[in-house]
């Protein structure tokens, strides 16, 4: 039986190396491609879609129209980690803030029945690099993590195929075990 592939959209992330590791860990094989040039259509050829983090340009709609347009036309499960998260919530609506820094382990309180989080604790200590906060989950989407600094660490569209991850999940034991709970969403 052949792996499932994942497109890995690169946003700019400095960890591109341990998030495609990961999910090659985990059973799936990688395909790497940058945001500026996504395909337009999935057409059977992948099984889910990742988009890295990012450092700038999450309200940039210009240039992430051609992933937004990716994974909201796709017919597989979709997650950003960290960047990737908000420029998915920057198009639907999304408001992001700035708040304090925040690097390294911290506890967030998640939703266990939800499907992503089905190998972890209702507490996870996930991995943060950033200073930018989803404020509240824009309209078609609801936040199923949350943290004292942000209310919106986990989301799910409401039609549960995509989801978001403020933390970089290619680190840390929970962020492994989260990556693992999507993984069963296309494996």
């Amino acid at each position: 039986m052949s792996r499932p592939r994942v497109l890995v959209v690169d946003n700019g992330t400095l960890s591109l190396r341990q998030l495609r590791s990961r999910l090659e860990e985990l059973g799936s094989e990688t395909e790497t491609v940058g945001a500026s040039s996504v395909p337009a259509r999935v057409d059977g050829r992948y099984q889910a879609v990742v988009l890295s983090g990012t450092k700038v340009r999450a309200y940039d709609s210009e240039f992430y129209k051609p992933l937004i347009d990716l994974v909201t036309t796709a017919d597989v499960p979709v997650l950003g980690i960290c960047g990737g998260m908000q420029i998915l919530a920057v198009a639907a609506g999304g408001r992001l803030a700035e708040g304090p820094q925040r690097v390294g382990g911290h506890e967030v309180r998640v939703d266990t029945e939800e499907p992503l989080f089905t190998y972890v604790k209702p507490t996870v200590t996930v991995f943060h690099r950033h200073t930018l906060y989803l404020q509240e989950a824009p309209a078609g989407y609801r936040s199923i993590g949350r943290s004292e600094h942000a209310p919106v660490e986990f989301l799910r569209s409401d039609d549960g195929r995509i989801h978001g991850a403020q933390a970089h999940l290619e680190f840390r034991k929970d962020g492994l075990e989260i990556l693992r709970g999507f993984t069963q969403l296309y494996q």
